[in-house]
């Protein structure tokens, strides 16, 4: 009976242990794991399913979490696959992505810089939503996300001089793209 009872409080402390490793992951990675979904779906509340959907999937497979080296890039992978195939549902349903609206200042001078400044940051999500897949993914994780390029490989699958690489062509391209636009500043 002993042997019993020493085997079954072992088990519940280990139960316990993940449990515990697994609610520190959140406290310490939950802010990574919404901007890497926000980064991909640009949505505040699918991006916050998709963090849930994430720790959801942490949770089934938390024996696993428990012998993972990284578990910051573990959890980036987990959050980059969950959030894309968020997206290709939301395509394939035909959905469109609503943006918040932004409340204009009262001064004429204030609304018509607010204004070109929206006219700007949306021609820029254009041109990064228009770059190649392969390119626009290391350039939104390793410049917008600020996420460094060793954990951007481990999430993409692809060696770090790849990610700079990639980060640095989609950085010239959108450069050519917007001086198309825009013109040459004077």
């Amino acid at each position: 009976m002993t042997a019993i009872a020493t085997m079954a409080s072992e088990v519940l402390a280990l139960a316990q242990a993940e449990e515990d490793l697994l609610e520190a992951a959140v406290r310490e990675h939950s802010r990574l794991v919404y901007r890497i979904a926000y980064s991909v779906l640009r949505d505040h509340a699918d991006a916050e399913d998709a963090t849930q959907e994430t720790f959801l999937r942490v949770l089934r497979y938390e024996k696993k979490f428990a012998r993972v080296d990284n578990p910051k890039a573990w959890l980036a992978r987990i959050a980059w696959r969950v959030a894309v195939e968020w997206r290709r549902q939301v395509v394939r349903a035909g959905t469109k992505m609503e943006q918040a609206g932004v409340e204009l200042p009262s001064t004429g001078a204030e609304v018509e810089r607010v204004l070109l400044e929206q006219e700007r940051s949306a021609l820029l999500d254009r041109l990064i939503a228009a770059l190649p897949e392969q390119l626009r993914d290391p350039l939104v994780l390793s410049t917008l996300e600020e996420i460094s390029p060793r954990e951007v490989a481990m999430v993409l699958g692809i060696s770090e001089a790849a990610v700079r690489s990639r980060a640095y062509r989609a950085r010239q391209i959108l450069k050519d793209k917007l001086m198309e636009k825009i013109g040459p500043r004077k």
